[in-house]
């Protein structure tokens, strides 16, 4: 059971904002569960403050214009140089929020956003620095794509332009934030060169991968299809019948379009993991586990793309998941290679050990 959800007088709460990410990502926690502090502290709230606005992005019960003012609140309570609070934001979203009884883990997150914002304020100076200005870009870029399908009611990604566009305010800029952290202090500037050069494609191969596979909870549950209208429409497909049995085919071969797309980012993502710094809490099997689920994920996308359209979904197995993890505690740089072969051909615990 969770604990109390804290009012908009919250004092900062670590032990809160950690359960909570346990709560809303599988795969981020296994990300900051395996990074030390202050790494993984830094990590946890910058991910639950982009979190929030993620929340509010999806929230097709709210209406797109309303939406958008709620990002720029939420936006404005973060900057240290806006009169706006952060208590100001919790009220605006107040009548919003689901019922306690009915809330899920997500927004929870939102109703206790007061506390996130009291602990990240509470994170040294230079880390909030780091963070802020890739949280704000991503909110931004949120609240202009729910204005720009206000009409809608969903998002309707039109082409692969602005599908990478929207990739990137979603998660290139986490890749940002990931970096900025990293970056920080005294490092070769060849490496922290390497990093700002690759770390978009790191969140981008992140998101186009979830695009793929979630093409059926994206639409069913937030009536938004990211699969591009353009790429739809060579197959004969309107984006209001992604979904449909008859498409399932055409459909698919757009699945299988964007997850090549994914996989374009593959080599520069990986460039980025050898890359990263191991200081200050980081650790490489922190960022080397999603990438290499996200291998995975493709790998079974690859062999059966109509079950992103399904209530089935695509995903890697729990066996592979821990397998994977196991793994990860004790690779290097010169073996983030070999696992990206080994999962790209098979599931990883049936494959044997990274020499």
């Amino acid at each position: 059971m969770s604990r109390a959800l804290p009012d908009e007088l919250s004092e900062p709460d670590y032990a809160w904002c950690h359960e909570s990410v346990q709560r809303v990502s599988r795969t981020f926690a296994l990300t900051v569960d395996v990074l030390e502090d202050p790494m993984s502290r830094h990590i946890c709230l910058g991910y639950l403050l982009c979190r929030v606005a993620d929340t509010i992005e999806d929230a097709s019960h709210i209406d797109p214009r309303t939406q958008a003012e709620l990002l720029y609140t939420y936006d404005s309570a973060l900057s240290p140089d806006a009169e706006t609070t952060i208590g100001e934001f919790r009220a605006a979203v107040e009548p919003h929020l689901p019922p306690v009884e009915d809330r899920n883990a997500d927004w929870d997150v939102v109703a206790g956003a007061p506390t996130v914002v009291a602990t990240f304020a509470d994170l040294p100076p230079d880390v909030r620095d780091a963070v802020r200005p890739p949280v704000h870009e991503m909110i931004e870029g949120m609240a202009m794509f729910v204005e720009r399908y206000a009409d809608e009611g969903g998002l309707r990604i039109r082409d692969r332009e602005e599908l990478e566009e929207y990739c990137y305010y979603a998660a290139g800029t986490v890749g940002t934030l990931i970096t900025n952290l990293l970056a920080r202090g005294d490092i070769p500037e060849s490496r922290a060169r390497t990093m700002r050069n690759t770390a978009e494609e790191f969140g981008l191969l992140l998101q186009l991968v979830n695009v793929s596979k979630d093409v059926y909870d994206d639409y069913s549950e937030e009536n938004n299809v990211y699969l591009p209208a353009e790429w739809l429409e060579a197959e004969g497909i309107p984006q209001e019948a992604v979904t449909d049995p008859e498409h399932r085919s055409g459909s698919a071969r757009v699945v299988s379009r964007t997850a090549d797309l994914a996989r374009s980012c593959l080599d520069e993502a990986q460039t980025y993991l050898e890359a990263m710094p191991l200081r200050e809490g980081n650790t490489l099997s922190a960022w080397l586990v999603p990438y290499v689920l996200a291998v995975g994920t493709l790998r079974e996308l690859d062999d059966r793309p109509e079950d992103a359209l399904t209530e089935t979904g695509v995903k890697v197995s729990r066996q592979e998941v821990f397998a994977v993890l196991e793994a990860a505690s004790s690779a290097s740089r010169d073996t983030v290679s070999e696992f990206r072969e080994i999962v790209a051909s098979m599931p990883f615990h049936r494959a044997g050990s990274v020499e």
